[in-house]
């Protein structure tokens, strides 16, 4: 039995009419793509919206048209947002109760969990759009083959 390397992306940019052959594997910056996929804009272009909902990912982006279907964040968001969050929130309850013993039990039960939640559901589309953007910039799951989809002139929504 043979050991098959696993195909890189010169490879398949050669294999694939696809892929547009001036795009070369080393022009799509992770630090970037990851910073506009964590502030919910699109990884390519940075100009579209990342999200059509809550954490509902566009088929494609509105502006540059990047296939963005493609994405499997998975488990990952939510993993990253409680590792985070517990670490903050752990951290702050350790501190308070350090500094001021004195405090009535009722604010610490309205407090904590109250910053938990908070905390998570504003963290979880920022996470899960730092992982989307880091799967784009490393061509991850299909966005090594996907191109932009172009509109066709004069097709616009039925009425």
């Amino acid at each position: 039995m043979s050991m098959v390397s696993p195909r890189s992306y010169d490879d398949v940019a050669a294999a694939s009419p696809l892929v547009a052959k001036t795009e070369s594997a080393t022009n799509r910056d992770a630090w970037r793509a990851m910073r506009r996929g964590f502030m919910g804009n699109c990884p390519a272009c940075g100009e579209g919206k990342l999200f059509s909902r809550y954490l509902k990912v566009n088929d494609a982006c509105p502006v540059c048209h990047e296939e963005m279907h493609h994405q499997r964040a998975d488990d990952a968001p939510p993993y990253f947002t409680i590792l985070v969050v517990g670490h903050v929130v752990g951290a702050a309850m350790l501190a308070v109760e350090e500094s001021y013993d004195n405090l009535p039990l009722w604010l610490h039960i309205a407090v904590w969990p109250l910053l938990s939640l908070v905390l998570c559901l504003t963290l979880l589309p920022r996470f899960k759009g730092a992982l989307i953007g880091l799967q784009w910039a490393n061509r991850m799951h299909g966005f090594a083959t996907a191109i932009p989809v172009t509109p066709k002139s004069g097709s616009g929504p039925a009425l």
